[in-house]
């Protein structure tokens, strides 16, 4: 039969030819075609021509994440809170090479239209091209910008996502079944400690949040001092350390940290912000932090890292939706930006598993305060959070991620730390 006269395939054949192997779930559409095992627990389906589009027109998490953000793609058997199933589902399927064909069906089946992208969902940002016009990447216009696409959602958003703690990072968990806002504590108490904080002593916080750190530490006594850009985050934190009576020993700024006028701090706590300033800032970032801690003091950097140590940018899913600029690389290309710029590296450690344990627990919140959080901030929005939190820690799961801590010194002139000769912290 000619290709002028066959009969346009459904949707589901179009699936089929497009992927090898079996499908791991059961996929329906608006065609009423279907594929894939009946008796599969969790099931996509396609609703519209547009979401066909979506997934033509960007292959992989980009086009997935678009069309489910509108709702044109659906999934069922998962709450949409933590669609973690059906990401493990979907690790299982994989697709072929298109051919000449295939391409020429989906175009009968979309129209001639049907191949142009359709208008991303308005949670999306910007290309990375059409930055551009927002300044170089990682000038202080353009990651404030960045700062405030992620970090100023809602304040009320994220006190039902994260809970009472308020620590958007990697919490450490001693057991299993800690408690996430236990484990969040303990995530401060291990850095206070690695950090050999005393009352009396100065602490600056790098892209503090919501300054559970800067708060911890002044509830010990510590001097400290938050910078964040994100102001949502600022005029929260700063009302908490109002209400918790902290206003003489603390304080959080909406301030970039290079604009900082302070130096000798006897502490310099990095956490969570390594992400967002760029591989090839890292030199002038650590030696900010040299000039910025006093002789003796200790700085310690905790963020998110590749296994390995060659410099990557996010991939599209999370650059688009999550963290515009993102950029990760490798413990060892951390350490050695460190020791280059002069400090010397005492400890370092990876904790992978606690991230993934980590994000498991804002997934079951988010899943508890389902309907509060589409109210504050919309179904689509909370969709993407859903799919993000769950599609990290399964990334923190198979070690496409870590989590490590750095920890270093600036010598003084005896050159000899000053410090005990094995860790003085607990575990």
């Amino acid at each position: 039969m000619s290709s002028t006269t066959r009969e346009t395939r459904t949707i589901a054949e179009l699936v089929d030819a497009a992927v090898a192997g079996p499908l791991p779930l059961r996929i329906t559409a608006y065609d009423g075609s279907k594929t894939g095992p009946d008796s599969a627990p969790r099931a996509l389906h396609i609703a519209n021509h547009r979401a066909v589009s979506y997934l033509a027109t960007a292959p992989g998490d980009l086009g997935m994440a678009r069309a489910y953000t509108t709702g044109d793609l659906v999934v069922e058997g998962v709450h949409p809170g933590n669609p973690y199933e059906a990401l493990v589902d979907l690790e299982r399927l994989h697709f072929r090479r298109p051919d000449p064909r295939l391409l020429l069906d989906l175009a009968r089946v979309l129209g001639p239209r049907g191949l142009t992208p359709p208008p991303p969902p308005p949670q999306e940002a910007l290309p990375r091209w059409r930055r551009a016009t927002e300044g170089l990447r990682h000038s202080f216009t353009r990651d404030k910008e960045a700062i405030h696409h992620h970090y100023d959602v809602s304040n009320r958003f994220y006190e039902l996502v994260l809970g009472p703690s308020m620590a958007y990072t990697c919490a450490v968990f001693p057991e299993q079944d800690t408690d996430l806002d236990a484990a969040q504590e303990n995530k401060y108490r291990l850095v206070f400690d690695k950090l050999a904080l005393q009352p009396g002593q100065r602490l600056l916080d790098i892209g503090c949040g919501w300054g559970g750190m800067v708060r911890y530490a002044a509830r010990r006594g510590v001097q400290a001092i938050g910078v964040t850009l994100s102001r949502e985050q600022a005029t929260w934190a700063q009302e908490a350390i109002e209400r918790e009576g902290l206003g003489d020993l603390a304080s959080v700024r909406f301030e970039d940290y290079r604009a900082v006028a302070e130096s000798g701090f006897d502490a310099i706590s990095s956490i969570g912000i390594t992400e967002h300033i760029g591989v090839r800032n890292y030199p002038a970032y650590f030696e900010w932090m040299l000039d910025h801690v006093k002789e003796g003091g200790l700085v310690l950097n905790h963020c998110i890292t590749r296994p390995d140590n060659r410099p990557r940018s996010v991939g599209p899913f999370i650059d688009r939706y999550i963290f515009p600029d993102g950029e990760l690389t490798g413990s060892g290309r951390i350490v050695t930006a460190m020791q280059d710029t002069g400090f010397e590296v005492l400890h370092e450690e990876n904790l992978r598993e606690h991230y993934a344990l980590t994000l498991a627990g804002w997934c079951e919140n988010l899943v508890e305060h389902w309907n509060e959080c589409v109210d504050e901030v919309g179904e689509a929005t909370a969709k993407v959070w859903g799919l993000y939190l769950a599609g990290s820690r399964r990334g923190f799961e198979r070690n496409v991620v870590q989590l490590h801590q750095v920890l270093a010194t600036r010598l003084d002139q005896t050159r000899l730390p000053g410090l005990p000769l094995r860790p003085w912290w607990s575990a």
